[in-house]
């Protein structure tokens, strides 16, 4: 009964209770990440409301000193809702189900949602770390956001 009790604010919420929780290193900021990033320590660029990821951002994984994969698209309340996950074949994309981001055969619509959504971050990335003087990353992410116009351009 405890247990029920207890999952009921996490299942009103449509928020699936096996879904591992993940914090930021260095904000706190909380999330659950793509399983399509892997289990390497995971960064969020983006706003953090209520000690949870929110809004229009990038989840970055970071192995050592080295990037890995990364996440563009929204987040609410910390879970994942659509974007698309930078692999080294390609992109993932879509809506988050399943514990990761197009999981499934996704349809027209929701590919172009998920590029349109992934592009936003993209250059929402681009402009925070042009806001703080960091030049190279900024031109990184701009030249993610083209790579993400390009794939919204073949649809």
């Amino acid at each position: 009964m405890a247990l029920a009790l207890s999952l009921a604010p996490m299942l009103a919420a449509g928020q699936d209770p096996d879904m591992r929780w993940s914090q930021d290193p260095a904000t706190g900021c909380r999330f659950v990440a793509p399983a399509s990033l892997g289990a390497a320590p995971t960064y969020w660029s983006g706003s953090c409301q209520s000690g949870k990821a929110s809004g229009i951002g990038m989840l970055r994984t970071r192995v050592g000193a080295n990037a890995g994969y990364a996440f563009y698209g929204e987040l609410r309340d910390g879970m994942p809702v659509i974007g698309a996950v930078d692999l080294e074949g390609g992109f993932r994309v879509g809506r988050f189900v399943a514990g990761d981001i197009g999981t499934r055969d996704t349809e027209w619509q929701e590919r172009h949602d998920g590029f349109e959504a992934a592009l936003r971050a993209a250059r929402a990335v681009s402009a925070h770390y042009a806001g703080q003087k960091n030049t190279a990353s900024a031109r990184h992410y701009s030249a993610v956001a083209k790579k993400l116009e390009t794939q919204l351009e073949g649809d």
